[in-house]
């Protein structure tokens, strides 16, 4: 079978490349992934879908000031970071929590940054995950910058470069797709086209036939992939990473997919969309289809999935745990990290602030 990523630039009637149907069903010609590596991915679904669940219950309760949740694109958030190799690098959005945590990092220290501690609660050289970037589309720039330093310094590292429907309307967009596309770094452009850029629908955004046909203009292979589908998202990112890691530039990769939950917790998603189309999406779970897939070929039984279901639990309490303790922090901290050397100005505040504290512990 020849390659997907190589090849398709999707046009307006192409249909997402798809392994595994909303009933469980392997179509097309396309082989699946080892039985193995789809039973690794349903555990990290799990984990997942656990790790929204539990973050949305720290909100109500006051622990974090505010979660995006990615309940519904899970698929896309395991899929990325498990076809990654060690040395490679991540570049997620606020929305990725899911995918760092799959990337290996401490769930605890990636919901530092929404609890509002820290601007980054992890090391992101020892991860190899950038911080996750509130502003849209401007982490592309820096996922095209560190790709094309790898590039030469002769290194094989790849770049995923994560973004959302809402960001491909960024001139960042744009600068990183050309930048990249003209000095072939080896970057994959992963796009999460979950339907609304906050309440924004994607009619609105664009009428391209696609986000993924927007690769023709930069000359990259662009491909769109059902994003509820666990197994073409594997098969469809494993080819792009060899692809970039071998020399052959970046691509675009665009999932169809939907975020469940609302924005945020400060969204009433009921003002732009119905509780139909949800219920619509709900059907098409990639937990449910997958799961539905490794029952009946037998590679999922009772058992491991009780496995996998403490799994999530453990995880959970210790994010609670994690989240729930109250952790001293130290307000000079704010200027630590902002410039080696601190400005005349900064150093003025700080010094202001220095008093201030003095003054009220005395």
């Amino acid at each position: 079978m020849s390659s997907i990523a190589a090849t398709q630039v999707p046009d307006e009637a192409a249909a997402p490349v798809r392994l595994i149907d909303e009933r469980g069903a392997h179509v097309g010609e396309h082989p699946l992934p080892p039985v193995a590596a789809l039973v690794a991915g349903y555990r990290g679904l799990l984990l997942a879908r656990r790790l929204n669940e539990q973050a949305g219950a720290l909100v109500r309760q006051g622990r974090l000031a505010v979660y995006p949740s990615s309940r519904g694109q899970e698929a896309c958030q395991v899929a990325c970071a498990q076809v990654l190799a060690e040395g490679d690098w991540l570049f997620p959005t606020y929305r990725d929590t899911a995918a760092v945590a799959a990337r290996g990092v401490d769930p605890v220290e990636v919901l530092t940054m929404l609890r509002g501690d820290w601007h980054c609660g992890y090391d992101p050289v020892a991860h190899r995950v950038a911080p996750q970037a509130t502003p849209l589309a401007t982490q592309l720039l820096h996922a095209v910058g560190v790709a094309h330093a790898a590039r030469l310094n002769g290194e094989d590292t790849v770049v995923m470069a994560l973004c959302g429907d809402g960001a491909t309307s960024e001139g960042d967009f744009h600068e990183a797709c050309n930048f990249a596309a003209v000095f072939r770094a080896p970057v994959v452009f992963f796009v999460q086209n979950n339907k609304y850029a906050i309440s924004v629908p994607l009619a609105r955004q664009s009428v391209a036939p696609s986000l993924a046909a927007k690769a023709v203009g930069y000359g990259m292979p662009g491909v769109l992939v059902d994003g509820n589908d666990f197994a073409a998202l594997t098969v469809v990112l494993g080819e792009a990473v060899a692809r970039a890691r071998a020399g052959g530039g970046p691509t675009l990769v665009e999932a169809d997919t939907y975020r469940m939950d609302a924005h945020t917790n400060a969204d009433d998603a009921a003002r732009y969309r119905t509780d139909d189309e949800v219920a619509g999406w709900v059907q098409r779970d990639p937990l449910t289809r997958l799961r539905t897939h490794l029952a009946e070929t037998g590679a999922l039984d009772e058992e491991r999935e009780a496995e996998f279901a403490a799994a999530a639990e453990e995880m959970a309490a210790h994010v609670r745990a994690g989240l729930g303790a109250e952790t001293p922090v130290d307000p000079e901290e704010l200027f630590a990290h902002v410039y080696a050397t601190p400005t005349p100005q900064l150093a003025e505040q700080r010094a202001a602030l220095r008093a201030e504290l003095d003054y009220e512990e005395a």
